[in-house]
């Protein structure tokens, strides 16, 4: 029997640290920023750097900043929200779209805002996931297509989950349950390509 391996994810978003944990129970044991903190890594308190412009680019210096302080291997993900009307915008800049110390709603009314009586309202959001492992890194991508809605429907998820409604369904992923929005999201899919090297590579 393998001892569990331990990962640390490099978030502190307790929303995103709930939904990457549902998916990996039992398969390799998560550790979050704030647990590391609390078992004496005070080096691991504060923000993170996320200053490359692109999401893999993003991911990586995340992963990078905790192995460098810890030498334990870990894993950073980055997400976007690419919008076809604004040329791909927020993408990488989708978490501080309103300001830097803007809330998931101030980002919801900019983007309802810029898009305004636009008719395509075609959007997809993009995971980026980087593990490293020994300090090598290896990236993991997850997508999902739909389109930005008028105004915001449901209050369960986080981010622009409210307004995002994946392509097929008549919901948006703030009104899934965690577990059919974990079925068919960006980060859900970038996840199972996860789960899938690590049970490969135990």
């Amino acid at each position: 029997m393998h001892d569990m391996k331990t990962l640390i994810f490099a978030t502190n978003n307790k929303h995103k640290l709930q939904e990457v944990s549902e998916m990996l129970e039992g398969i390799v044991e998560i550790r979050s920023l704030a647990d590391m903190v609390k078992n004496g890594y005070p080096q691991l308190e504060g923000e993170i750097p996320e200053t490359a412009d692109t999401l893999d680019g993003n991911a990586l210096q995340k992963a990078q900043w905790v192995f460098e302080r810890t030498g334990m291997d870990c894993f950073a993900d980055d997400t976007g929200l690419e919008v076809e009307a604004l040329d791909g915008r927020p993408g990488v800049y989708s978490a501080r779209y309103a300001g830097e110390h803007c809330t998931f709603a101030d980002n919801v009314n900019k983007m309802l805002g810029e898009m305004s009586g636009k008719a395509n309202r075609a959007a997809c959001f993009r995971t980026c996931i980087c593990l490293m492992e020994n300090g090598a890194p290896r990236y993991f991508e997850g997508r999902v297509d739909g389109e930005i809605l008028n105004e915001r429907h449901g209050d369960e998820g986080f981010g622009y989950d409210p307004i995002f409604l994946p392509e097929g369904y008549e919901e948006s992923f703030a009104e899934m349950s965690l577990e059919l929005k974990n079925s068919i999201s960006h980060r859900g899919r970038a996840v199972r390509k996860l789960v899938d090297y690590l049970k490969n590579n135990k």
